[in-house]
């Protein structure tokens, strides 16, 4: 499923990368500790987190992630939103926590 069926499905605010919502994503990742994303999250993953600085972004392009939702509706940098955009990269946000958006791709099978 591409990015742009997800930010519909479950209701995302689309922040930033709004051209990058083509990808198919190939599954999800939850964390918040940059290193451990950085040595698990896989290619095309969507992550989940509540991190909203702009190394999120720089980790995001490093794994080469689908996209990045900023979950519990946390305030993003500017810089964040500056770099997500400059890279290409969809940052979402949702009220939602970080299991219920879990719950939410499981249910639409990613």
């Amino acid at each position: 499923m591409d990015i742009s069926n997800i930010i519909k499905k479950l209701d995302l605010e689309v922040i930033a990368g709004y051209e990058g919502q083509e990808i198919d994503v190939q599954g999800a990742y939850i964390g918040d500790l940059l290193s451990v994303v950085m040595a698990n999250a896989k290619l095309n993953n969507i992550w989940i987190t509540i991190q909203t600085h702009l190394n999120v972004v720089a980790v995001a392009n490093l794994v080469e992630l689908a996209a990045v939702i900023i979950a519990e509706d946390m305030e993003i940098d500017k810089d964040t939103i500056s770099k997500a955009n400059q890279l290409n990269i969809p940052l979402l946000k949702s009220k939602d926590t970080a299991y219920e958006l879990a719950c939410k791709l499981n249910e639409l099978g990613v």
